[in-house]
């Protein structure tokens, strides 16, 4: 009786999956429209974002193919266009920032029409599906940030962790050698949490859209079977959720489409590059960073690719979920209505990246599949 109680009296509230997310936001200097101090935290946002978000980068660029072996050059190409990459879709973030205050408002509406325990099934399922999202991605770059500091620390020459640019000479002097190392720590760390918020958010939010569909999905079919209930006031209340979602999922895919161009470009050329330093290295603990480094870059953009998917595959059953409710005893405006719903769910509902690829699992194995002929060009070339 008491776990029946609590489920009844479950507080549902999509945004709390969100909380780290807002918490790096805030510390990269993102929500300053939020903030009382406003000025000092745009002060803080300028200089956080110029040293580290710009620079980190831009210093390990300048000796992009100036490295000693061909390794350190693939590893010195793998950092700067993740971290370059990293840095665009940060400032695309902020730029766009504005529609996560959106996406908040319509998350709040649709977690109020979730009242049926069916409903909240797929509610508790959709907790499961975002901690593994999250505990996937950042236990993936917190052991790519292990493995850089354990490469460092266990190092028998004086080598930075990333090969970089400074205008000192770390070389030949013991403090500054730490002061360059220190600042590539700090900023691996910065562009650690980037990432992170930047990867997470899109693949978490299209789980959610997904799993609101569904439920809206088990709403319809529910239409017209309570005789106490108005079934057209039920039928306009999930018309009224579906542009909610409609709105929801465009205002989504305008604030990830350009992020995700980026990550399958970036995640295509990197992953081609990691095989081939896993193929020249032979450090155990560079073998050990590349194979988690050519592992994870899959993962950054299969969550988003299967539930771009899932949103596509549930926004087209809506149609089906709308015949599959008592209609036929309905009223001549119930049906008129429900005629002009189904045709307008017709219409083909699916993410875009840049609005060239769609983030559908497709796309995902399409980039793989350009990995391998990249791949095979490479090995061609070397012999």
């Amino acid at each position: 009786m008491k776990r029946n109680a609590e489920k009844s009296d479950e507080v549902l509230d999509s945004m709390s999956f969100f909380r780290s997310h807002w918490a790096v936001w805030k510390f990269v200097g993102a929500t300053y429209e939020k903030m009382n101090w406003n000025r000092l935290y745009i002060g803080y946002s300028l200089i956080l974002n110029l040293f580290i978000t710009i620079w980190f980068p831009t210093h390990m660029s300048f000796l992009l193919f100036r490295n000693d072996s061909l390794s350190d050059n693939i590893s010195n190409l793998a950092m700067v266009s993740t971290c370059a990459s990293c840095s665009c879709k940060t400032f695309i973030c902020m730029l766009k920032f504005r529609k996560i205050g959106r996406m908040e408002q319509l998350l709040r509406q649709l977690d109020l029409r979730v009242k049926t325990e069916e409903e909240k099934v797929v509610y508790r399922w959709l907790k499961i599906q975002l901690r593994v999202i999250l505990y996937l991605i950042l236990s993936l770059y917190v052991t790519l940030g292990l493995l850089a500091e354990i490469g460092f620390l266990v190092q028998t020459e004086r080598l930075l962790m990333y090969p970089g640019w400074f205008p000192f000479d770390w070389a030949k002097s013991t403090r500054n050698f730490y002061v360059a190392h220190v600042y590539q720590s700090i900023g691996l760390g910065v562009q650690i949490m980037q990432n992170y918020a930047n990867d997470c958010f899109p693949s978490m939010m299209l789980c959610i859209t997904a799993a609101h569909i569904k439920m809206l999905y088990l709403r319809f079919e529910k239409v017209g079977e309570d005789p106490s209930l108005n079934a057209e006031q039920q039928l306009e209340a999930c018309i009224t959720d579906h542009k909610s979602l409609l709105e929801l999922f465009r205002t989504l895919e305008s604030f990830m489409s350009l992020q995700m161009l980026i990550q399958f470009a970036v995640s295509g050329v990197n992953l081609c590059t990691s095989i081939v330093g896993l193929l020249l290295s032979n450090e155990p603990l560079t073998i050990a960073y590349f194979v988690v480094y050519t592992v994870g870059l899959p993962l950054q953009i299969f969550p988003a690719c299967y539930y771009g998917t899932d949103v596509e595959l549930w926004f087209g059953k809506l149609p089906y979920a709308a015949f599959s409710c008592r209609w036929l005893a309905q009223t001549r405006s119930f049906k008129k209505k429900l005629m002009l719903f189904v045709e307008r769910s017709l219409k083909r509902t699916a993410p875009m990246a840049g609005g060239m690829l769609s983030i559908h699992v497709s796309t995902f194995f399409s980039t793989l599949k350009f990995v391998y002929s990249l791949f095979s060009i490479l090995i061609r070339m070397r012999k």
